[in-house]
């Protein structure tokens, strides 16, 4: 028994130094993170492999939330180097990677993004506003004839698209989106749902003195059937669209400009009454657009030195032939940074600024 016991320590032994040398002597980029960012850090990806004399960089889609919380897991080759996000970071992850000894972290915006609401070619035509979407898609919402508050909330009642609003197609609400682990998802909550929330003077009176209610009315998705969490993976959301063109999908921009012979974006109003606007490349850039967001990935600079590359790949992904406005990552859908803040970012990362919130 004792020989059988020192046996098993010993393979033990050995399993773990073998997992060990093979983490210390990694020697290729590992990313994690946004979905959307997704194809854009995969082409920088290719690009620098094929350019450079380091390997390609492995990229895998988590999602930005996902990603966030592997990258701030701890420092060592065991854990990523780059982090995507469809959002800014959140204080809360900072303060958990900090927990896990992740202290300088580097950010990198690229570029801006749409957050499209579409359908298939052959679906009927609707023209949206942020009030229709909080309407069609939250958990909770004002009575019908009241501005909302603590007295006038109820559960979502609404099943079909005329219901929130007449003037629009008399058809089921049906919507497929990414789930709470997605940054898409994360920005279209705070940029459509909280929005359209926030018309109702009840509701927006709410953030200051009920702010746990208000985030329960104007950040809760409802989870009745009518959203659908299609998972990370943004071109199926484009698959089901085609195959059933009464749903809607909630995605980013670039996967509407890959797939403009299948789908279409509907139209969105900020306010009732405003001019609604396409989800069109310079509508996005110049805000117009009202669900438009920015991108950013996170590189730790505990990593710089001990993985080969990372400065490198930084200066590749900052460079103006792939995010200035005639960059490869433009023909991909990405909306260009201002020439103004792309030499910010650029300087940013040679220097290898530290991340600061405001």
């Amino acid at each position: 028994m004792k020989k059988l016991a020192l046996l098993a320590a010993l393979i033990g032994t050995v399993s773990f130094t073998s997992q060990n040398a093979e983490a210390q002597s990694r020697d290729q980029i590992r990313i994690v993170g946004s979905s959307t960012v997704f194809p854009f850090s995969t082409a920088v990806a290719e690009e620098f492999g094929r350019t450079s004399s380091f390997k390609t960089p492995i990229v895998e889609s988590t999602g930005s939330g996902g990603g966030l919380k592997l990258f701030c897991a701890g420092i060592g080759t065991s854990h990523p180097d780059i982090t995507n996000s469809s959002r800014r970071i959140k204080k809360s992850e900072v303060e958990l990677c900090a927990s896990n000894g992740v202290s300088d972290i580097i950010e990198v915006k690229i570029g801006y993004d749409g957050i499209v609401i579409a359908a298939s070619k052959n679906a009927e035509p609707m023209t949206l506003t942020l009030k229709d979407l909080y309407l069609a898609l939250a958990a909770k919402v004002p009575e019908k004839g009241t501005e909302g508050g603590l007295d006038h909330i109820i559960d979502n009642p609404y099943k079909n698209w005329n219901e929130v609003n007449p003037s629009l197609p008399n058809k089921p609400i049906v919507v497929l989106g990414p789930p709470p682990t997605s940054g898409t998802r994360d920005a279209f909550n705070e940029l459509a749902i909280e929005a359209g929330c926030d018309s109702f003077s009840g509701n927006a009176a709410l953030k200051k003195t009920e702010p746990k209610t208000y985030k329960a009315v104007c950040l809760s998705i409802r989870e009745d059937g009518a959203y659908v969490e299609a998972g990370e993976n943004d071109n199926l959301i484009v698959q089901k669209l085609q195959a059933d063109d009464k749903a809607v999908g909630v995605f980013g921009f670039s996967f509407l400009d890959q797939n403009a012979d299948v789908i279409i974006a509907f139209p969105v109003a900020k306010h009732v009454g405003d001019e609604p606007q396409e989800p069109t490349f310079e509508a996005i850039s110049d805000g117009a657009y009202p669900i438009s967001r920015s991108l950013f990935f996170y590189v730790k600079k505990a990593h710089i030195g001990v993985i080969p590359g990372i400065e490198e790949y930084l200066a590749e992904f900052t460079s103006d032939k792939a995010i200035g406005d005639l960059g490869y990552l433009s023909d991909r859908g990405l909306i260009p940074l201002s020439s103004e803040e792309q030499e910010e970012v650029k300087h940013a990362a040679e220097t290898l600024k530290p991340l600061t919130l405001d």
